[in-house]
């Protein structure tokens, strides 16, 4: 079967293996389908694995059962390849603790302890953890992911829904999430993160690589990036705003601290600091670039400690709201 791609994401179903048995497991009404050779051969496998699924000698295999002796035998890819073809299903994984070499299960998990998986940890559907979650390999999660404690991800990230967790996130490769992403304590992420909706972390922003957010971004601590920040809507930093390329909002920005940036400043309407606002060298600050001039002193002010220096748009006031 064609190979899952390794190092992204996610979260392919893998082993079976659970803190309790699978007779234990608590399911929903739809019923995983049955897999026949015809069914199998329709999508076209590769060789080798359609010659692995021949010798299971069986005429029909339950499409859960199958993914489980995929894993089991160390096919991951195979499995992840299956349920992209093959899709979720309404099932419902309920255990106390997970801990398994990998996990690859077609519809939700539900885990009322904490999870620990070595390997690939992928859902089809949902993913609930009351306590803390560790993945060792990549994490792909078919819907919406929540987790009270803190998630540490040692490989990528791919969530196809909004993100909770209660206490801080930390993926040391690419970060995906198609959803919102709220997060209780500190977010850090070893690459690239993209955020499909909102933003909202209670303490420190960190992303080696660059950030995208198509809401809005709002941060309790620090926004660090080692490369550049773009966001559809607003920005609102507690503390100071830092990235190394460009700095470009829909909307507007607003920071305790600094907001100095490697390359150009762009915002749609204002640009707020409690201290200074700096761009690359050659670069400028921008500001109210989707407003109006007549409403640019109330709708694209720059307001710093000090003017920035190459300011070309926008409408300098001090802290007083006092135009010169």
């Amino acid at each position: 079967m064609p190979p899952f791609p390794s190092g992204e994401i996610s979260l392919a179903p893998c082993a079976p293996a659970r803190s309790q048995p699978a007779d234990e497991a608590i399911a929903s009404a739809a019923v995983a389908p049955d897999i026949t050779r015809q069914f199998i051969r329709a999508k076209q496998p590769c060789a080798d694995g359609y010659r692995w699924y021949l010798r299971r000698q069986e005429g029909a295999s339950n499409y859960q059962a199958l993914l489980d002796d995929l894993v089991r035998e160390g096919r991951l890819e195979d499995a992840c390849w299956m349920l992209d073809q093959f899709g979720p299903t309404n099932d419902v994984l309920e255990i106390d603790h997970l801990e398994a070499d990998a996990l690859v299960f077609a519809g939700s998990v539900r885990c009322r302890g904490h999870a620990d998986v070595e390997g690939v940890l992928r859902t089809g559907r949902s993913l609930s953890v009351l306590g803390g979650l560790r993945v060792g390999g990549a994490l792909r999660v078919g819907e919406d992911l929540r987790v009270a404690g803190a998630v540490r991800c040692e490989g990528s990230a791919r969530l196809h829904g909004d993100a909770r967790v209660g206490w801080s996130l930390t993926v040391a490769q690419r970060l995906q999430c198609t959803g919102s992403l709220r997060v209780g304590g500190e977010l850090d992420c070893g690459a690239t993160a993209h955020i499909g909706g909102h933003c909202r972390v209670a303490q420190d922003l960190r992303v080696v690589g660059d950030l995208g957010c198509d809401g809005g971004i709002k941060v309790g601590g620090h926004l660090q990036t080692d490369a550049a920040v773009q966001a559809a809507r607003g920005v609102w930093v507690t503390g100071d705003v830092d990235c190394k390329g460009h700095l470009q909002v829909g909307w507007g920005v607003r920071a305790g601290g600094h907001i100095h940036a490697g390359g150009a400043i762009r915002a749609g309407e204002s640009l707020w600091a409690g201290e200074t606002i700096a761009a690359g060298e050659a670069y400028g600050v921008y500001a109210g670039l989707v407003v109006p001039l007549p409403d640019w002193p109330h709708s694209a002010q720059v307001c710093a400690r000090e003017q920035p220096a190459r300011l070309l748009s926008g409408c300098w006031t001090d802290g007083q709201g006092n135009k010169p």
